[in-house]
């Protein structure tokens, strides 16, 4: 079983675990120690509950289930179906740029800072077995074409960090800052007024460049900071393109969204960088808080 440290620092408390390959962080603004065990406890069996349900490296989970189920209808659950129709509804608004098929690319993409950098043909053969517009979704009844997959790795912890807040609430009424890896939430206001401070770091995530102050909502982050790969002075974003198979052209490093939600931010810190040289254009026109590196 995962374990989970809880310290205090002054009059607040913080909580820390693994999950979903991050580094995970609780800051509950209480002095009651079993207050805070109550919150950081509840928040963690929550991001490990949804990790296990959906992490594609199982093989025990709805995720395994549906990647082989070999062209065969499977039924889900109404949590699943609700990540489904999200992933729908992403796919329509994204013009097809923001698809949870694509994850497949990863057989032909493996970006680990080196010059590896794949042929087109390792990418052609995937091509065929990417696209949500060929996967049969009729809810709950979902079929795959054989070979086709699904990852929800793309909205699975911006989900997760949205649930932890809603159970977060339940338990206390303090100001508790939830944050994987990044993306994070704030659950509400902070007692004496003050702001929550988030530090941003440089591109290549290797020094503090400022900060942003938060009160309350959401905050989600996007970029390659450790996954990309560099060839001829050219560097290649692990944002790939779905059409393609490529990389897009020329996105920011990192790009930060606030919002209600962390769902909503990380819907648009991704759909930003699916955008490429045009993220800021596109941001500006969401009316949106954002920072871009």
């Amino acid at each position: 079983m995962p374990s989970v440290k809880l310290e205090q620092k002054e009059n607040n408390w913080y909580g820390s675990f693994k999950a979903m390959a991050s580094p995970c962080e609780v800051i509950i603004e209480t002095p009651d120690k079993a207050e805070a065990e109550r919150v950081i406890n509840a928040v963690a069996a929550e991001a490990w509950r949804i990790e296990q349900k959906f992490s594609r490296y199982r093989d025990d989970n709805i995720t395994f289930q549906i990647n082989h189920a070999d062209g065969d209808v499977i039924e889900v659950d109404d949590e699943t179906a609700r990540l489904l129709d999200f992933a729908n509804q992403l796919y329509q608004i994204s013009g097809g740029m923001f698809d949870v098929t694509s994850g497949v690319l990863r057989k032909a993409w493996h970006f680990d800072q080196s010059d590896n950098i794949p042929a087109q043909q390792q990418i052609d053969v995937l091509l065929p077995i990417i696209g949500w517009d060929k996967v049969g979704w009729d809810k709950p009844k979902l079929k795959l074409a054989a070979n086709m997959e699904i990852d929800l790795g793309g909205i699975g912890k911006e989900y997760a960090v949205d649930r932890c807040a809603l159970l977060a609430r339940e338990l206390s009424d303090a100001s508790i800052l939830i944050n994987f890896g990044g993306d994070l939430t704030i659950t509400q206001a902070r007692k004496d007024g003050n702001d929550w401070t988030i530090g941003r770091l440089s591109s290549d995530a290797s020094a503090p460049v400022g900060v942003i102050k938060l009160k309350r909502g959401a905050l989600a982050t996007s970029g390659d900071a450790h996954r990309y790969l560099e060839k001829d002075g050219k560097r290649y974003c692990h944002v790939l393109n779905p059409k393609t198979g490529w990389p897009v052209e020329d996105p920011p490093h990192t790009v930060s969204v606030a919002a209600p939600t962390c769902v909503e931010a990380g819907m648009l810190s991704t759909m930003a960088l699916l955008q490429g040289s045009k993220a800021e254009e596109f941001l500006k026109a969401q009316e949106v808080p954002y920072w871009i590196n």
